[in-house]
Formats: C-alpha cells, sequence, structure tokens
C-alpha cells in the first residue's frame, strides 16, 4: 500500500463528515508545498465549493466546481489512491444542480437551495 501525507488521509475523515472548511485547510498546507499538484487544487477546489455552497455563496460553489472539474480531469481514472469516476460523477451532477440564474443568498434561505448528492471517498490502495 502507497504511503501519502498524514492530512491527505484526513482529508477523507473530514471530507466524508462534511467538514469541508478542514479540507481546504488540510489540502492547501499540503497543496503550498507543491503548487504543480493540480490534483490536490482539484480536491481543494471541490472541497471549498461545497462549502460556499452551505453558506448560499451559489456563484462562488459553481466557479469552484468547475475548477475542480478541469484539474481532475487529467487525473483520471485513478491517481493517488482514489478512483476518481466517482469524483468526477459526483461534480457533474453538481454542477446541475447549481441554480444557474442565482449569485447568493441568504444564510437563512440555504436550506432552501436543491440539495447536492453526498460522496463519500476512501483510498482503494
Amino acid at each position: 500500500m502507497a504511503e501519502y501525507p498524514i492530512e491527505y488521509y484526513e482529508f477523507f475523515v473530514h471530507f466524508n463528515e462534511g467538514d469541508y472548511y478542514t479540507c481546504h485547510d488540510l489540502l492547501e498546507e499540503m497543496w503550498l508545498t507543491d503548487r504543480g499538484n493540480l490534483f490536490l487544487k482539484g480536491l481543494l477546489q471541490m472541497s471549498v465549493s461545497n462549502y460556499h455552497y452551505e453558506y448560499g455563496n451559489v456563484k462562488g460553489a459553481r466557479a469552484m466546481m468547475e475548477v475542480a472539474h478541469n484539474y481532475l480531469q487529467h487525473y483520471r481514472p485513478h491517481h493517488w489512491g482514489l478512483s476518481l469516476e466517482p469524483v468526477m460523477a459526483f461534480i457533474e451532477e453538481c454542477l446541475k444542480i447549481f441554480p444557474k440564474d442565482m449569485d447568493r443568498v441568504p444564510y437563512e434561505e440555504v436550506p432552501f437551495l436543491p440539495k447536492l448528492p453526498r460522496l463519500f471517498m476512501n483510498l482503494d490502495d
């Protein structure tokens, strides 16, 4: 089994718990030491997208998810022990669900936004 930075393992735990803010911090710390790693940048942007959506920033969520899709596309079908097909399906579904005619909603209106699917990720190896 391959070994990865501890932050990468922690990312999966926090993502699966829906703690997208912590995911951002974990991945950013790794990415800042290897800015050419667009795989990490894609996972980072996907996490940020979920975080933005939870707080009503629909435009920001849409933009970050589009960037995540572009970055992760190049690592299909499998990279760093992660099968990217379920991740890409999740991203593509979110992009269909994000309201196109809306930029932001007040926090108290977030519960009325369309619900995003849940993605549970784990390492294959």
